[in-house]
């Protein structure tokens, strides 16, 4: 009998960010965590055309974002496409709440967001998701919901 961890539902992350540090520091420190980064975008029209081509398993994107569109539009897109979102950004947003899994606020540190994909994995394969960083608010918290289908 082989003994090994599960396959997780958050392999491939696309990232939407308009702030150059933060994306790229965001997608070096995934990427060195073992995630496959799909694209690191900076506003809606990029993030619209990336997903057309394949959907990840988990969008982080800020609510903020550069020229048109804002992460609740990319939330929205995502949803249409039956993927997760996970809000990163300085002011959670309360009117958006059945468009993303969680919102960690702005700034965080990188063991955070570790932890908020983890937390965002959890609720996805229908499990508890377990210990949260500070600054992370779930909005889909049930096991054995998957947020992608309890989403209108």
């Amino acid at each position: 009998m082989f003994f090994g961890r599960r396959r997780s539902a958050v392999q491939s992350i696309l990232i939407v960010e308009d702030e150059p540090l933060v994306a790229f520091d965001t997608e070096h420190f995934l990427a060195l965590s073992g995630y496959r980064i799909q694209a690191t975008v900076e506003g809606y029209a990029d993030f619209s055309f990336q997903i057309a081509q394949a959907a990840p398993d988990l969008v982080i994107a800020d609510i903020r974002l550069a020229g048109e569109g804002t992460g609740i539009d990319v939330a929205r897109l995502a949803h249409q496409h039956g993927v997760a979102v996970l809000f990163v950004t300085g002011h959670c947003p309360v009117d958006a709440r059945d468009l993303a899994i969680g919102c960690l606020a702005k700034p965080y540190a990188q063991r955070d967001l570790l932890q908020s994909i983890r937390a965002a994995d959890a609720i996805l394969r229908g499990k508890a998701p377990g210990r949260l960083p500070l600054g992370l608010t779930l909005f889909a918290t049930l096991p054995g919901n998957d947020a992608r289908k309890a989403l209108p």
